[in-house]
């Protein structure tokens, strides 16, 4: 066959085409560390646990050489909202989220599609069961990635077991904001090990109150306490159930005021940074927390999104579970903080290891992270 004079230049445009489309593939996936910028849409960067987060965040941003920029939102939920649209708007390829209800998630996902920006949750889920429609939007989502976020009714349900295996069998509960997912999810465990307790003791029952909401802040988990306090005089036990640790703190404070500090128990998530003292004297009888990491594989996954690394998340959604750390006792909180709290449980070059595995390689790390795992990397 000839190779006539048009074929020969329909050939050098082929080429010439397909040169170009290499170019910017490669120019596309081989974008620079130092301009990477990922947004972390927060509810606080400074209370107890989100001072935590920013942390470890910043120690593996440091450790990539990629840029993070914060927003502070309060849960508010139209400052949670404009938050994604103000990172977007400020150059940001990737942004990880929380808190963020199922019904923020909408505005959310549409404005980082909008602005093919990528986005991930930490702390939180959208919910398959109670909003289908909005998960089926994130699923739909080329851009949305996934959630990173703990089995909350279990959680609840190790947390009441501990009140009941200690002798309470008068609980007052304090919840944060009512609707929010991770809330609804605690307080479902509270009921279930109450339930089951009864069932298995049905001479010796125990009563779970209805909540009283104290949002985010120091002073309402103070009269949130107060007002449970006053409500049932035999009241041997309190669930401040959450909200960054602010209200736990409130919580404590107002039992420690009424003189009933170890004659009302208290067990909570988010670890306080003086809960072994706390463990002693009896201000707490235990806690679930250590999960400040979560928003850290938010970040990796976002991270290696943005590289090109984990791509193709139309028409799936990547569901990653978060382990909790229990503690009881001070023997318990003494080895928390040893690995957890004198120095973050990986160091800047395991950060680097962390961000070169692929997804299924990040969930399993996430999914070992305990006391134990850091301390037999901490001593190789």
């Amino acid at each position: 066959m000839k190779f006539t004079m048009k074929k020969f230049a329909k050939a050098i445009a082929c080429a010439a085409v397909a040169t170009t489309i290499a170019s910017f593939s490669t120019t596309a996936s081989a974008i620079e560390n130092k301009d990477i910028k990922i947004g972390v849409s927060i509810w606080s960067s400074t209370d107890v646990l989100g001072s935590c987060c920013k942390k470890v965040l910043d120690a593996a941003a440091s450790a990539l050489g990629v840029q993070v920029q914060y927003i502070d939102q309060a849960h508010v939920s139209e400052k949670v909202t404009a938050s994604v649209e103000q990172l977007a708007a400020a150059g940001c390829q990737g942004i990880i989220i929380c808190n963020s209800s199922d019904t923020e998630m909408t505005s959310a996902i549409k404005t980082a599609n909008d602005n093919e920006v990528y986005l991930t949750q930490f702390f939180r889920i959208i919910s398959k069961d109670a909003s289908p429609a909005i998960y089926k939007m994130a699923e739909k989502s080329p851009y949305y990635i996934g959630a990173v976020h703990e089995n909350e009714p279990d959680n609840g349900e190790k947390l009441v077991g501990i009140l009941l295996d200690k002798g309470c069998r008068n609980i007052g509960l304090i919840g944060w904001e009512q609707g929010d997912a991770t809330w609804l999810g605690r307080w479902a465990g509270y009921k279930a090990g109450v339930e089951k307790w009864n069932k298995d003791h049905p001479n010796d029952k125990a009563v779970l109150s209805d909540p009283q909401y104290a949002g985010t802040t120091s002073e309402g988990g103070s009269k949130a306490a107060e007002a449970l306090m006053a409500a049932n005089p035999k009241l041997d036990a309190l669930i401040p159930a959450g909200g960054g640790g602010d209200p736990l703190q409130g919580a404590i404070a107002a039992v420690e005021r009424a003189g009933k500090t170890g004659k009302i128990q208290i067990v909570s998530t988010d670890f306080l940074p003086d809960l072994g003292e706390r463990l002693k004297n009896g201000s707490m009888a235990g806690q679930s927390g250590g999960h400040y990491c979560d928003p850290l594989f938010a970040f990796m996954m976002t991270y290696n999104a943005i590289k090109g690394n984990y791509k193709d998340f139309e028409g799936k959604f990547e569901d990653v579970n978060f382990p909790y750390l229990y503690v009881s006792s001070p023997d318990d909180y003494a080895e928390y903080e040893k690995y957890f709290v004198e120095k973050l449980p990986y160091t800047a070059e395991e950060f680097v290891e962390m961000s070169k595995l692929d997804m299924e390689g990040l969930k399993a790390t996430a999914a070992k992270l305990s006391i134990q795992d850091a301390a037999a990397r901490s001593a190789k």
